[in-house]
Formats: C-alpha cells, structure tokens, sequence
C-alpha cells in the first residue's frame, strides 16, 4: 500500500483547532452566549472536540525585530480605487485605497508571482492580471483560485496626513499566507479501515477540498487516495515546464500534509463504491468506510486506436515522469506531435528549441478553432510555424512504425510518412469514472458525474468536484457543463467541502483558464461554448489583441495575448451578474473598453 497509513496504538484523542478569530467567535458561541464544542457525527458515532482556550495577543507582530514601519505616502496621493506598489525597505506591499480607507497586502499573487498593482480591482478585492485568483483586500484570503495560499495582511495607520505601513519583514519577503486550519495533536481511536472524509483523487480539487475542510474547523480524519506515486503537484506545468522534477512543482510539502493531519495513500485506485455502505473498495481488495465522500478523479488521457500504439517512445503525458522522458528522449531528435489541444501546442511549444524537428498531426484545419475561433487559432499556428513547428491538418494517424522495437515514423492516413523519435498523443480526454457505473451516483452518458451548484451528487454525502464533472454554471443560465480548468478544479473542492459542513454554499465563479507557448500566454475568461461570432480588437499578427466571443448580442468570453489585464477586467464584470453586450465591444478600441 503506497502512502503513509499506519494502525495507531488507542490512546485519548487530544484535539488543537485554531481557526480565525471571526470563525472562533461565531464557532465557540452556542446560542445562550456560552463556549460549545465542536460535534461531528463519524460513521454514525457522535464525537465531541471542545476548543482550547488561546489568548489573543494585542499585538500580531511576537518578534519586535521582525517588524518594520515605514512611511510610504502622503494621503492625497492615492484616488479611491487606486493602488500602489511601495517599497517598505525589506520588501515590497501593495497599498490600497478603497472608499475612503487605506490597506495594505502582499504584492505578488501567491500563485506564480505575477505583480498585483497591474491587476483589477473591483468590490473590496484585488484579480489577479495573469490567472484570475483574487484576494480580499481587507483580509488577504484568497477568494477566487488558482494557488493555495492568501497575501499577508499589513497593518496601516495615517499619522499627519502620512500613511505608514508596519509590517512583518518575513511577510514581506515570502509574499504569502497559509490560512489557519484545525491541527489534530495525536488521531486515535479510529479503525484503519474508515475515516470521515474519504477524497479519490489528490489534484487540485481534493487538495482544496481537504485543506478547506481544515479551514473551517473540521477536526476528523481525511484520507485522500490517488493512483500517482506523488503527493499533490502542479499538473499544468506537465506540458508548460516538461524538465521539472515532482518536488519542484510540489502544491504541499509532506510536512505540510503531516502537520494538518492530512493523509494520502499513493498508488491507491478505488475501483468501486457500495453507496448503501459507505464503502470504498480499493483494486487490491481493500476496504475503506467513509461518512463523506469526494470524487475528484479527474480526466484520463485518450489513446490511439491504431496499429503500434503500444510501442516504446509513444508517450500520454500523465506524470512527472512522463514529461521528463518525452524531454530527455527528444533533444535533437525528430518528434510528432497528435493532436491540436493546449497540452499537444503547449508541448510543441517547449520541445521546438530542444528537439531536431517537430511536427503536429490534427484533424481539424485549423488549431484552436473550436475554443478561440479561426483568426486567433490561425495566428497561434503562424507563431508556431515561426518557430520551427510543421503543421499537417485535416489528417489522422494510421500507423506507428518501429525499427528495432522503437518507433521509427509515423504514417498519416493523408499517406505522408514522417520521421520520428517520440511520438506524444494529445487527442483529448474521458473522465475517470468507469469504476462508478454500477454504483447509483448518476453518470451521464458521456462518463460525467453530474452534481448540483453545492457539487453534491444524488446521493447524500456523496460530492463530486474537477474535470470529472458536469455542474450548473451561473454563468449560462445554469447550463449543465463540463469546465475541465486548473482554476475551476480549486473552487469546486471548495464548495464541495463547504457543503460537507452543510454551509449551503452554491458555486458562481466565472471560469479562468490559461495557456503558455514560446513566452507569450493566451488568457481566457468566460464559457464560449457555441459562440456564433468573435469580435477582435487589436493586431492578430503583432500577437497584440483581444477577443470577445459571443452568442446573439451577448458575450460569453474572452481571450487576450498582451492586453492584460483585460481578461481579469471581463471576469470581475461576469462575476458581477453584469452583461456586456456585442455592440459595446464592437464601438470601443480594446484597453478604452469601459468595463469596470
């Protein structure tokens, strides 16, 4: 059994929770004023965790040589609704001045760095311009994905109409914050065999989903299960930064799963659910009773239906290990690529200054089409082709040919016969959900787990969260979809986990999603499924523009390649309930666009 899973020894349960202090106040109070416990129900069985006593210290900063205070501007020199990146000495902070009053957060979003003065902001929190993860401006906590973690919160204070900003010098240096989640001191009196809250999957969604549950409080066992051999990683960066080893793009280090006593069983694959039970039964024929339980299997990658397809050096990139391979193989050697989706260009992409050649089947004549439109996706291909990568479109691959037992070329049904090393296959993607067919969790008719705006299944304490899912989405009249995004991932775990604890909470985010290819990044916004026209502002050819797609008189998203923060803009007035209509975009010139 891979992961860290060992029976303890029963001894009393002693249980630390530290959630903030606006949570502790609202958990600790019952209605008649006074402190209450914690109560769970685990597997039928009522269990009590009461709160330790914590004095709230009047001042955050405990070591007084951590902290600096600097002057940073005079009051006047901010507008409401401005910000300002200001250099506190040790270190930077992002001062705000929102209605009237000054705030001060980390600077960089905690995600992958990007600076946050050039964001958006918008109704008390700051988009960022790369991703979309947004951040309370008064707290720091993230409140829209991707990443984990919150900005650090400084404090402000106006002393003769100078504003000043006292900070932690280790805040300003790491740039982030790990909300405060229940610790459990020592787990025992628990059977190896159930737990509260079992989670298949260990991507972005449980990830969350168990860190939430933290979050908020939930002081019982987690177990998290995946068929990788590693703990939860950035699986983006498979096919954006292919030489990267799995502790590189590590979401959590291991002592952060052992620290908040969240547990992940490697190389572990469910292969069915007794939802009468509550079991979950793993391949190797073990058992594992759980109260509830998240399915966030994710996608499994399609493969090809034709003759060698099994041979060596013909690659699905799943893994860490995959990627490297693929890289070490194809240095100065010949790859073919199959398939046009973001992981076939984005793969492309990172071996065309590596490889001798690279070459990319598709069916379709143009890549991209489908998702961007024709324009855009003709400006990517004309990127590519700039960069050394040969199109063959509107073919398919009819066979894999070795010599030696290595593949050796790749014949297109076209009757073209290139030469190749490494073959990659990017022809798309089925969810990972055949071992629930038998179960009673409804699965439609394309292998989707289909849940409601809380992620809940129709089965009670069954949720269902990531790319394996079909949900409402807000944003289209409540449209059933299949949104299969890194940062779409984050927020279902969250909701998901919400709705465990019975918050109630329905999901309304609008989807976020990006792409990067030889230094530029394609940002996107919105669900353009079934646009009918896109209105282009700027210069498809200087890779300079922005696109809005929409359907009838609306539009329903948006693409953009160096034009932020225009992306971030169009999702925070989304987010708003606001409609922009066609005829808006059509009369403006892209950054004059008046949008929020």
């Amino acid at each position: 059994m891979g992961g860290c899973f060992s029976k303890p020894k029963p001894v009393e349960v002693k249980i630390e929770v530290v959630i903030p202090e606006k949570e502790r106040n609202k958990e600790e109070m019952s209605p008649n004023g006074k402190a209450s416990p914690l109560i769970y129900k685990v597997n039928g069985t009522t269990r009590h965790y009461h709160l330790e006593e914590h004095p709230i210290a009047g001042n955050p900063y405990h070591n007084p040589k951590d902290v600096v205070e600097a002057s940073v501007c005079h009051v006047k020199d901010l507008e409401n609704g401005q910000m300002r990146e200001v250099d506190l000495g040790c270190g930077k902070a992002l001062l705000i001045k929102d209605n009237g009053e000054f705030h001060a957060v980390g600077h960089k979003c905690p995600h992958y760095g990007a600076p946050l003065v050039k964001g958006v902001l918008s109704k008390g929190r700051v988009r960022c311009p790369w991703h979309g993860a947004c951040f309370n401006i008064g707290t720091g906590d993230i409140e829209d994905f991707p990443g984990l973690d919150s900005l650090p919160r400084f404090q402000v204070k106006i002393e003769k109409e100078k504003v000043y900003i006292r900070a932690s010098k280790q805040a300003l240096q790491t740039q982030r914050r790990t909300k405060m989640m229940a610790k459990c001191i020592s787990l025992s009196n628990y059977n190896l065999s159930s737990t509260n809250v079992l989670i298949i999957g260990a991507g972005a969604a449980g990830l969350v989903c168990a860190e939430t549950l933290r979050q908020e409080g939930f002081s019982d066992r987690i177990v998290m299960c995946t068929m990788d051999r590693h703990l939860p990683y950035d699986r983006p960066k498979l096919s954006k930064s292919m030489d990267s080893h799995p502790e590189q793009i590590a979401l959590r280090s291991k002592e952060f799963f052992c620290t908040y006593d969240i547990e992940v069983l490697t190389e572990m694959q469910v292969a069915a659910v007794d939802i009468k039970s509550k079991i979950a039964v793993f391949k190797d024929g073990f058992k594992m009773e759980y109260n509830k339980l998240l399915i966030a299997t994710g996608n499994m990658p399609k493969t090809l239906s034709c003759k060698g397809k099994e041979m060596e050096n013909v690659f699905n990139i799943r893994t860490p290990e995959d990627a490297n391979r693929v890289v070490k193989l194809a240095t100065s050697k010949n790859v073919v690529i199959v398939g046009a989706s973001f992981l076939g260009m984005e793969v492309a992409a990172y071996l065309a200054e590596r490889a001798h050649s690279v070459s990319l089947v598709e069916l379709e004549h143009v890549p991209f089409k489908k998702f961007f439109g024709e324009r855009v996706g003709r400006a990517v291909m004309k990127m590519f082709e700039n960069n050394r990568v040969k199109f063959y479109m509107q073919t398919e691959v009819s066979e894999l040919r070795e010599q030696e037992g290595k593949l050796k070329e790749v014949v297109l049904k076209s009757g073209k016969v290139l030469r190749a090393d490494v073959c990659v296959v990017g022809v798309g993607a089925v969810p990972a959900t055949a071992f629930l067919k038998q179960s009673g969790i409804n699965i439609d008719s394309k292998g989707f787990v289909v849940v409601n705006k809380m992620m809940q299944t129709n089965i009670p304490g069954v949720f269902a969260a990531g790319d394996a899912v079909t949900f409402p989405l807000a944003l289209r009249n409540n449209k059933k979809v299949n949104v299969p995004h890194w940062q779409m991932a984050h927020m279902h775990g969250r909701i998901a986990a919400l709705n465990m604890l019975a918050h109630g909470t329905e999901i309304s985010t609008v989807p976020y999603l990006w792409t990067a290819m030889f230094g530029k990044s394609i940002r996107y916004a919105g669900h353009g499924e079934g646009f009918d026209d896109v209105v282009i502002q700027g210069d498809l050819d200087e890779l300079k523009f922005v696109a809005f797609y929409t359907k009838s008189d609306e539009v329903v998203a948006v693409a953009s390649m160096n034009y932020d923060p225009i992306v971030s803009k169009v999702a925070e007035v989304l987010t708003a309930g606001r409609t922009i209509r066609k005829r808006d975009v059509e009369s403006c010139r892209g950054k004059s666009i008046a949008l929020c």
